[in-house]
């Protein structure tokens, strides 16, 4: 009588370490996207308060250039947040680096601009920068990126 097989065999577990590596050398990369995504989503929220004072000095005072820091209820510094770095603000636009990164690491930088219209009842703002990026950052058409 034959005795039955107990374990694996070494060739069922190299096989199976080989199917894990592949499957941990696509998600990892794609992991790293998805958190970079997320922190540039992040900036965007963190920038909330900032764009409503401007809008609100813009629609009081009816030109952007009265809308620099400490000027009519806008903040006048803009201290870095948990998403948004080096923030700088000059006549409603403000400026700087988030914590979402390009693959090297190097941090992606946003350009937040309000671009006025007449007659509209609301001030558009537009997105610009490193930070507009599809794969690690705002897709075109997310978060006021072009």
């Amino acid at each position: 009588m034959q005795q039955a097989q107990k374990g694996f065999t070494l060739i069922e577990l190299m096989i199976v370490v080989a199917i894990i590596g592949i499957l941990a050398a696509i998600a990892i990369p794609q992991y790293g996207d998805y958190t970079s995504r997320t922190r540039a989503a992040g900036t965007v929220a963190e920038l909330a308060a900032y764009k409503l004072a401007v809008g609100v000095c813009y629609q009081d005072t009816g030109a952007l250039t009265n809308c620099g820091p400490g000027q009519n209820g806008v903040p006048a510094t803009s201290p870095d947040s948990t998403n948004a770095k080096s923030i700088t603000q000059a006549a409603g636009v403000v400026s700087g680096n988030s914590t979402a990164t390009t693959t090297g690491g190097v941090p992606l930088s946003f350009v937040f601009t309000p671009t006025p219209t007449v007659g509209a009842s609301t001030l558009p703002w537009v997105m610009t920068g490193t930070i507009c990026d599809s794969t690690r950052g705002l897709k075109p058409g997310g978060g006021l990126c072009l």
